[in-house]
């Protein structure tokens, strides 16, 4: 297949440029610096939605009115939209994670949700990224009656192809809340997750 992909463009073009030499019978001998055009992927698309779920561990300490450390596993759901740029790959996204985390007068922690952008690279099958945006705690119970906080949240995560459609992800997050109806109350909950995803 490639002996007559290269033999005849070569024989088309000797026949065109046969008339302008004629008479000149050296042969020509060929370019040893032409390589073939590779037809290898440079990587994936990562444009598209996805929808997947996660399961992790946290994390969880209050400050301030209340001081109180718990560590305690999760699980939640996430959905997003990627966009690839060609060099580099940018996306928005949403997820919620419940809990059960019981930070004693500040309250039991219910869930966290987060809403956010993310922006790395993607070498081949993986996605290399940073995330930061807006998250919310929901709280239940306690003395201090802190309710529910608006936050925020950094991270760094990976996600790679394992078919087609399904990728794998982990993720590292920090967030922080020091909106309560507690005043004085903060809290931290460091978030780290294994997450399986469909794209679309």
């Amino acid at each position: 297949m490639a002996l007559k992909n290269v033999a005849l463009p070569a024989l088309l073009a000797g026949a065109i440029a046969a008339p302008a030499f004629a008479g000149n019978l050296e042969p020509v001998a060929a370019d040893p610096y032409v390589l073939p055009v590779s037809s290898q992927s440079a990587g994936r698309d990562w444009t598209g939605f996805s929808l997947g779920g996660q399961i992790g561990y946290g994390g969880f300490d209050t400050d301030g009115a209340a001081n109180t450390s718990k560590d305690k596993g999760l699980y939640g759901i996430k959905a997003g939209y990627d966009r690839d740029f060609g060099n580099w790959v940018g996306g928005v996204g949403i997820q919620y994670d419940w809990t059960d985390a019981d930070l004693g007068s500040a309250g039991t922690v219910d869930g966290l949700l987060r809403i956010g952008g993310r922006a790395g690279v993607a070498p081949r099958d993986t996605f290399f990224y940073g995330t930061a945006g807006y998250a919310k705690a929901y709280t239940s119970g306690g003395s201090l009656n802190a309710k529910d906080s608006d936050g925020y949240y950094l991270g760094v995560g990976a996600e790679t192809f394992v078919t087609d459609n399904w990728t794998l992800g982990t993720e590292v997050v920090y967030n922080r809340f020091e909106d309560f109806n507690a005043k004085k109350l903060g809290l931290d909950a460091t978030t780290l997750n294994v997450s399986l995803n469909y794209r679309f």
